[in-house]
């Protein structure tokens, strides 16, 4: 599992973050609103533990755009503000759950892990882009039945297109813990995925971007 955090504070981020990788959570930490927005909206996290008062944007401000964007990642907010608005607010704009500061790490790594057993929300069944459809419940493209590697990397695709995925993202997203194998993993499936999107007849191509990963395009 792998989750963004989201907190300025250097001295509790630092104590949160041992204790979270002590629980065999990854994380990736940004200490600033801009920051945190910019990884946030990556499809590489299970889960994002969002700090409201943060620098340059608020965690609100966060949680609003990524919602706008589609990106449906569990969130949890975090706040020193304990009023029943400021909780009605987050849930508002698209908080999976709050919790106020001072928090025990161990209620924050429970319901880290309650969030990210739930069953994938409803709306995300099936994908499209241009003449593709994806269906997430029996793992068929346009009625080819795809391997689950195949099918988690087209996934992070087909909800970015036209948009570069890096082999990083995608090694972090789809092997997870044993994300320690090697970028060409990422290449063998990606290969795969292409003879049979070529196959279908297609128009849709995976591009690769020197430097940056793959990008799907019609």
């Amino acid at each position: 599992m792998r989750i963004l955090y989201v907190e300025d504070e250097e001295f509790l981020a630092e104590a949160v973050i041992h204790i979270l990788k002590n629980n065999k959570i990854a994380v990736d930490w940004a200490a600033d609103g801009e920051e945190g927005l910019e990884l946030a909206l990556k499809p590489n996290y299970d889960c994002i533990v969002l700090d409201i008062m943060l620098p340059s944007l608020s965690g609100l401000e966060i949680l609003e755009t990524i919602r706008k964007r589609g990106v449906n990642t569990p969130v949890i907010m975090l706040s020193a503000l304990n009023e029943v608005e400021d909780k009605i607010k987050g849930l508002e704009k698209g908080a999976d759950d709050y919790l106020a500061k001072p928090f025990k790490t161990a209620e924050l790594v429970a319901r880290i892990n309650a969030l990210t057993r739930r069953p994938p929300i409803a709306e995300t069944e099936k994908l499209e882009f241009q003449d593709l459809k994806f269906d997430l419940t029996n793992r068929t493209l346009n009625g080819e039945l795809l391997t689950d590697k195949e099918g988690d990397i087209l996934q992070m695709l087909m909800k970015n297109p036209e948009q570069a995925v890096s082999k990083e993202q995608i090694l972090a997203h789809v092997w997870g813990n044993e994300s320690e194998h090697e970028e060409n993993y990422v290449e063998v499936y990606v290969s795969y995925l292409r003879k049979k999107i070529k196959a279908l007849g297609s128009k849709v191509e995976i591009k690769t971007i020197r430097g940056l990963g793959y990008k799907l395009v019609g």
